[in-house]
């Protein structure tokens, strides 16, 4: 059973979050618990992006990005899996700098020195060699950068399956068990 950190930054794709989150709640046989946090800046973007404020809708533990409290800013509190979706640059810049300036950094740098999982689901086109470099630096350090790149073998037909291939992946990085597509299945390969 996993513990596992869902952090949303303000950089575009509040959809991902939210399939995330609704995905993971139906879990219950391998997620023990989820926690959220949100910066400012997410509530805002998920507003504009969703239409709703429905990020306080889900049945999770939620904390403000201040509150250093949170048993996931300690490694004591043994979360296996941490989840930044979607990734800001910003936020990936103070990572890979050791900067842990609110709760979201504090707890991505204890996933990491506790050599659990940390999953940055980087949303930015195009990169530029700042972001190439941070990206590098927190794959050295064990995390796993996978960019909000849906893909279309599945031939998803809303912006919600669209959204679900990306989060499928995420769920599948975490090391939990799912039904969805899987390549080679529809075309016998």
């Amino acid at each position: 059973m996993q513990k596992i950190v869902v952090a949303v930054t303000g950089a575009s794709g509040s959809i991902y979050a939210s399939q995330l989150l609704t995905k993971l709640l139906g879990l219950t046989n391998q997620v023990a618990e989820i926690s959220v946090v949100l910066t400012d800046n997410a509530k805002e973007v998920w507003k504009v992006e969703l239409g709703n404020e429905s990020y306080t809708d889900f049945a999770v533990r939620y904390f403000t990005n201040t509150d250093f409290g949170a048993p996931f800013a300690s490694g004591s509190g043994q979360y296996n899996t941490m989840v930044i979706v979607p990734c800001s640059m910003g936020t990936l810049g103070r990572i890979a700098g050791g900067i842990s300036n609110d709760l979201i950094t504090r707890a991505a740098d204890v996933i990491l020195k506790e050599r659990r999982k940390l999953i940055c689901v980087a949303r930015e086109t195009p990169y530029n060699l700042i972001h190439l470099k941070n990206m590098e630096t927190v794959t050295l350090a064990g995390g796993i950068i996978c960019p909000a790149t849906p893909s279309f073998y599945s031939k998803p037909t809303t912006i919600e399956e669209v959204a679900d291939t990306v989060v499928d992946r995420i769920i599948d990085l975490a090391g939990l068990k799912q039904q969805t597509f899987r390549w080679g299945k529809m075309y016998n390969l």
